[in-house]
């Protein structure tokens, strides 16, 4: 059987049978589409980073209570487009927050945990922020005469001696362990002594205050925290200016091989700013009642007047 002859098929366009072409108005709204399709693709894109156009610093509560991060943070969003969450909490806290990866950077106020933070791999490296120092603050009538000791150590034993009340904030912060570290240096029982004359308020730095003020007793306080604080009542500033009690603040990137959802291009665009002469300078301009309430002393700064 002889198969018939196949047809060439043939397409309609505009009722007109005609191999198919593409005529020039045709073309230009295939040209059209594509462009809406590439440009809904690059705002899905942008949208996508602007959604990630944030980091978040697990932080102290001095550097939230005090203000500062308020003040100087508006200033690195302006630059760069990058916004700062802050979880402001205890040191000790604020470190085991970077540990698990739930923050993409660690900025606080106890340099022996930060840098055991980086030996131990959860962090890439830290770097000198800023300074203020701790003082002693307690009633005005100062029981225990800690005004007149020499250094901070002898002004713990004279609270220990005349067992006045000293609240310890006992939360594993900074200034917990700064504490802490002076406490060790004298032959005194805290843990017997717990509840009585020894009070742990288990709190941040400004329900500590708070304590105190209401029980008339002292406290090793950070000065930027105790400058904002309002609630001061008979409480003032009882010892200072012993150079162990300077309060050196860190920065740190949490490690991204470690927690890979780490930001780090916006981490480190952070740290950047904060370490440069702009961040420095945002820093040492930011003051409470008209004072300086931090130092910058990151490594290569120089302070221009």
């Amino acid at each position: 059987m002889v198969e018939p002859p196949r047809v060439k098929t043939t397409r309609t366009i505009e009722g007109t049978t005609a191999k198919m072409r593409l005529f020039p108005g045709f073309l230009l709204k295939f040209k059209w589409s594509l462009a809406i399709v590439a440009v809904s693709l690059l705002l899905s894109v942008t949208n996508a980073f602007a959604t990630n156009g944030f980091i978040v610093v697990a932080s102290t509560t001095s550097t939230v209570n005090s203000g500062l991060f308020k003040n100087i943070l508006p200033k690195f969003t302006k630059t760069t487009g990058i916004s700062v969450r802050v979880l402001g909490v205890g040191t000790g806290q604020a470190i085991n927050v970077a540990e698990r990866g739930d923050a993409d950077i660690l900025f606080v106020h106890h340099k022996i945990s930060e840098v055991e933070f980086v030996k131990n791999a959860f962090g890439v490296k830290r770097y000198d922020v800023m300074y203020n120092d701790f003082i002693v603050v307690g009633p005005q009538d100062d029981p225990a005469d800690v005004q007149k000791a020499k250094n901070v150590v002898e002004a713990y034993k004279k609270i220990a001696a005349a067992k006045s009340i000293f609240v310890s904030r006992g939360d594993e912060s900074g200034t917990h362990k700064k504490s802490l570290e002076f406490w060790r240096t004298i032959p005194v029982d805290l843990v017997n002594s717990s509840g009585k004359w020894y009070r742990e308020a288990g709190s941040g730095m400004g329900a500590t205050l708070n304590l105190t003020s209401s029980i008339n007793g002292y406290t090793l306080t950070d000065r930027s925290t105790w400058m904002a604080f309002q609630n001061k009542g008979s409480l003032v500033v009882l010892f200072e200016g012993d150079p162990s009690m300077r309060n050196q603040y860190g920065i740190t990137m949490v490690n991204p091989t470690r927690h890979k959802h780490v930001k780090a291009p916006l981490a480190s665009a952070f740290i950047g700013w904060v370490i440069s002469n702009d961040g420095q300078a945002a820093i040492n301009d930011f003051r409470i009642s008209g004072k300086q309430t931090f130092f910058a002393n990151a490594a290569g700064y120089k302070k221009i007047n």
